[in-house]
């Protein structure tokens, strides 16, 4: 049943959600194929670390019992050796390097000498003294990652040494990238036309957040072309069109949509992209985003990215963020979720024009809720920002739960 009225966007994130199957197929990559991709089982280490005992510092390997009445008064003489520590001998060992069978302690090169009679040891040690053992750091069998945790550069090297050469991973999200409208080309645009950017732009995302893109063709504005694309691809996990999702006399997703299974919603709560629809096919969840390029772009950060997460069964990672004043007022429509574009330079100014040269320009977007009809200068902002690394942040669904929890308080 379509929801009447603008859907606020917590609500559509679990609309799309609820839609999207958990994603439960899994394959086998190597480690240099697993970066970003999420874990389907946990990673126990394979070896310990350290693999051998290792000497801390440069020094001679010795066993402690043998240094007891070493001082610079009256060193004690050990003999050099090389291999296994017997009574009264010592080897050179670097740090880092393997601590001879035999030796339970190293004495650092400041506390010896050599001479002609051997190796002068003017301090005691104790049993352990610089050698980290075995399994210090890390014993075999340990799990090193859950299921569920996205892999990180930092922890396939983890992964690598200790002993793991591929993980098993869930297979990434497919969603089909269709761009609709007879005015878009792909290059060369003449009177009336348009390059198409916004299918890039999604597909290009998608791939960067570790799911599968499938950019298709521009599909013109006439029913049974879109209907065509839609049923083509009613095999991935996602369909995600952009354009004709509004009311207008080219607008024919949602009808067509409607034709083929259900409409959902078809107005957002959220400027831009309150033309947003969402509906579903055979099962096969269909993200219907507007064709401007402002809307589309923050649409695929703000709806369809938590909703792919979430069918990843991990925890959301968003753009990274700064705080920032605002160099001026920031308006918003109350009941409506209000995206700007801005850009930092000192402060945070809202950004002017919605188009695709426009959005190569801005650093970010600030989004005002709901509750507020301004922002005034001067207040310190949160600009969510388009690169750098990404950190843990929680769902708009979670933080909207957490304020509605705050407000009964």
């Amino acid at each position: 049943m379509t929801e009447t009225g603008p859907v606020r966007l917590a609500n559509a994130i679990s609309t799309l959600a609820e839609h999207l199957e958990t994603i439960d197929r899994t394959e086998s990559v190597p480690l240099q194929s697993a970066d970003g991709r999420v874990l389907a089982a946990g990673v126990p280490a394979e070896r310990p670390q350290p693999h051998y005992r290792r000497a801390t510092r440069d020094g001679y390997a010795v066993r402690a019992v043998d240094t007891e009445a070493a001082t610079a008064v009256s060193p004690t003489m050990l003999d050099p050796t090389e291999g296994a520590i017997g009574p009264g001998e010592a080897a050179w060992v670097h740090t880092g390097s393997a601590v001879p069978e035999g030796a339970d302690a190293v004495v650092m090169v400041e506390w010896t000498a050599e001479t002609e009679a051997g190796i002068e040891v003017t301090e005691s040690v104790e049993a352990g003294t610089h050698v980290v053992p075995v399994g210090a750091d890390l014993e075999a069998g340990t799990t090193l990652f859950e299921a569920g945790h996205r892999l990180r550069p930092g922890d396939l090297g983890a992964l690598k040494v200790a002993g793991v050469r591929t993980v098993s991973v869930i297979e990434p999200p497919t969603v089909a990238v269709i761009p609709t409208g007879e005015e878009l080309v792909q290059a060369d645009p003449g009177p009336g036309q348009v390059v198409e950017s916004n299918g890039l732009v999604s597909a290009q995302l998608l791939d960067r957040w570790g799911m599968a893109p499938r950019y298709r063709e521009v599909v013109t504005d006439e029913r049974g072309a879109l209907r065509e694309a839609i049923e083509r691809d009613l095999d991935a996990d996602l369909v995600l069109t952009s354009g004709g999702s509004s009311v207008g006399e080219r607008d024919l997703l949602p009808g067509v949509v409607e034709d083929l299974g259900e409409v959902l919603l078809t107005e957002l709560a959220v400027r831009p992209g309150h033309s947003a629809g969402i509906g579903v096919v055979d099962g096969t969840p269909i993200a219907m985003l507007p064709g401007t390029p402002m809307a589309n772009l923050t649409l695929d950060w703000v709806l369809v990215r938590p909703a792919l997460v979430r069918a990843l069964d991990t925890p959301l990672v968003g753009p990274p963020s700064v705080t920032a004043p605002l160099k001026s007022e920031l308006k918003s429509q109350p009941g409506r979720r209000t995206i700007h574009g801005v850009s930092l330079d000192g402060g945070v100014s809202e950004a002017s024009g919605h188009g695709l040269t426009s959005l190569s320009q801005i650093d970010g977007w600030v989004q005002v809720e709901e509750t507020r009809s301004a922002v005034p200068a001067g207040e310190s902002v949160t600009v969510e920002q388009w690169g750098g690394c990404p950190r843990p942040v929680q769902s708009e669904a979670d933080r909207e739960n957490n304020s509605e929890k705050s407000e009964t308080r």
